[in-house]
């Protein structure tokens, strides 16, 4: 079954966007992130991204550099990262996407790193730092095609390169909404539809947007056009504004909740 697929068809057909959301896995530590994982899947998350946590998380701005850090503080790896993916995969059937650099993959052994993330449930992987030139070390030792790779494109590719990556993903495309790091500000939707409408010229893909979406306005404006939406550091700067609250959980449902609302083209 492929779960990607099936998702983005059964979420279009509802006049609505896939809303994908982006935590570090083991953060503020590893039972309350499992605990806040779930109820995200259950609060009408489309695809969940699962970050592994990275000491050099070039492509990430603070907030999420700093959920790594707690989460590499406590102890948590590549190896567990799976491990949660494992308990996740037992309570939820949406998509799992592991968002990782490939430092900790190229470690783990990229053979090992398929198998067991198929083993764990896992449909796809998103290698940050790893354009499709540099690929083949890594794909050359998976032992099928099962695990979507997911790939960026981002707002200075030119035409040609958007169909050379295109051409290379499968799953869905990430469209980074502006250059830069994750994190808030400096979006305008009419310049990010423009880049949207090159990228769909070259690819039949489903085509998600992320990076610095986090408000309500955001959310819509992109849904009129994206197939999908990706949030992370809004939601990691949720999970750092509440370390302490018991209530976190809670917090991260309702506003996956909201989020999900502002998917729907007919809300």
């Amino acid at each position: 079954m492929n779960r990607i697929k099936t998702i983005f068809e059964e979420v279009k057909k509802k006049d609505e966007r896939v809303l994908i959301g982006f935590v570090t896995a083991g953060d503020p530590d590893i039972d309350t992130s499992l605990e806040l994982i779930k109820k995200m899947c259950s609060s009408g998350l489309d695809i969940l991204e699962l970050g592994i946590p990275f000491s050099d998380p070039t492509a990430d701005g603070p907030v999420i550099q700093r959920s790594s850090a707690r989460a590499i503080e406590n102890g948590v790896n590549l190896e567990k990262v799976l491990e949660m993916a494992t308990k996740i995969r037992k309570t939820t059937q949406i998509p799992i996407i592991l968002f990782s650099y490939y430092n900790p993959v190229h470690a783990y052994g990229t053979e090992k790193f398929y198998n067991d993330s198929l083993k764990a449930g896992v449909d796809g992987v998103l290698i940050v730092d790893l354009p499709p030139e540099e690929s083949r070390e890594m794909t050359s030792k998976w032992t099928g095609d099962d695990l979507a790779l997911i790939r960026l494109i981002t707002p200075t590719t030119p035409l040609s390169r958007m169909k050379k990556i295109s051409d290379s993903a499968s799953g869905f495309l990430y469209l980074v909404s502006k250059t830069g790091v994750t994190g808030k500000g400096g979006l305008d939707p009419s310049n990010i539809e423009k880049r949207f409408n090159d990228l769909r010229s070259v690819t039949n893909l489903p085509i998600s947007v992320g990076f610095g979406i986090s408000t309500s306005k955001e959310v819509k404006a992109i849904s009129k056009f994206a197939d999908g939406i990706v949030i992370g550091s809004a939601f990691e700067q949720l999970i750092e504004s509440n370390l302490e609250n018991k209530k976190l959980p809670l917090i991260m449902g309702k506003k996956v909740k909201e989020y999900k609302e502002d998917t729907k083209l007919s809300s």
